[in-house]
């Protein structure tokens, strides 16, 4: 391998090791093979890991990690972020890594710190972060051309961070930097609002279906897919609904019917008509004496029917 990699001058060509083939480790593998990168190996032990390997990434040899490591140019580890750090710990231990290589993670929670035993032997850590949920389908190759990547890199190495947004540009996405600092803030937010949302979603639906209203899923969703636009695009001023406008009563009767047919979901409606409350009010949506009458609902109103 050219040992101009660590500097920051990356070769055309790389031979790629994917530690491992799952849903985000098989799509990311084949968009650097699609950018010109020949995936040389893989580690996959379950069955869809195994079936993705051979759809994604043909011709990729299935290996242990430690073997996918010493034959890669690029190692992407594609690990859950509480396996990452002793996963590179136990292969820098065993001398899988060496210098002039380039290590990327893909974990959202972590920058390069977490690299700091690979970069210890001369690699150069990346951390990539694609924003997006993975299927592990072909079709999540096209979802990449309009998927932002937060981009970590060393600091004080701006050839590094060079060599990550070029990495996601040829994978066909737009790079995005996060220093490192900000990472776990910034993984903090996403999880939030994507994983929550989804929660957020079936709870509703599940009222739905409760009240005998099928399907759900198609009476909810021109609201909710016009009310995350509406949030995209106005911010705090999309804020509608009995809470934002002052209607105590209404909230009273949300709360008294809550109890009754579905009381784990109180709590969750109480949180957030709190935080509505108070983002209305910062908006200037909701006068002050209207906020503290709805303060006092979420906080008096009976918790159960």
């Amino acid at each position: 391998m050219d040992g101009n990699v660590a500097s920051g001058t990356r070769p055309a060509r790389l031979a790629v090791g994917v530690v491992s083939s799952g849903r985000a480790g098989a799509v990311l593998g084949a968009a650097l093979a699609g950018a010109g990168h020949q995936v040389i190996a893989t580690a996959a032990i379950s069955r869809d890991s195994l079936r993705r390997a051979a759809v994604l990434l043909p011709g990729a040899a299935v290996l242990p990690p430690d073997e996918v490591v010493q034959r890669a140019d690029l190692v992407l580890l594609a690990v859950p972020d509480d396996v990452l750090a002793g996963l590179v710990r136990g292969l820098a231990a065993a001398g899988c890594f060496r210098p002039g290589q380039i290590v990327v993670h893909t974990c959202g929670a972590h920058g390069v710190a977490v690299l700091a035993p690979a970069t210890e032997r001369g690699v150069l850590p990346l951390a990539l972060h694609p924003v997006m949920t993975f299927t592990g389908r072909p079709e999540d190759l096209q979802r990449l051309g309009s998927c932002p990547v937060g981009v970590t890199a060393q600091d004080d190495t701006e050839a590094a961070w060079s060599v990550g947004e070029a990495l996601v540009v040829e994978m066909g996405a737009e790079p995005v930097r996060v220093p490192e600092a900000v990472r776990p803030l910034y993984h903090a937010a996403l999880a939030h609002g994507a994983n929550h949302l989804v929660t957020l979603v079936r709870d509703c639906a599940d009222l739905l279906e409760r009240a005998g209203i099928r399907p759900a899923e198609r009476l909810i969703a021109p609201l909710l897919s016009a009310a995350l636009d509406n949030a995209l695009r106005h911010g705090d001023r999309a804020l509608t609904g009995p809470v934002a406008r002052g209607d105590v009563g209404t909230v009273r009767s949300h709360l008294r019917v809550l109890a009754a047919a579905a009381p784990e979901t109180t709590p969750v409606y109480r949180a957030l008509a709190a935080r509505t409350a108070a983002r209305a009010g910062a908006a200037g949506l909701l006068g002050a004496d209207a906020a503290r009458e709805v303060e006092a609902v979420l906080r008096d109103a009976p918790k159960e029917a």
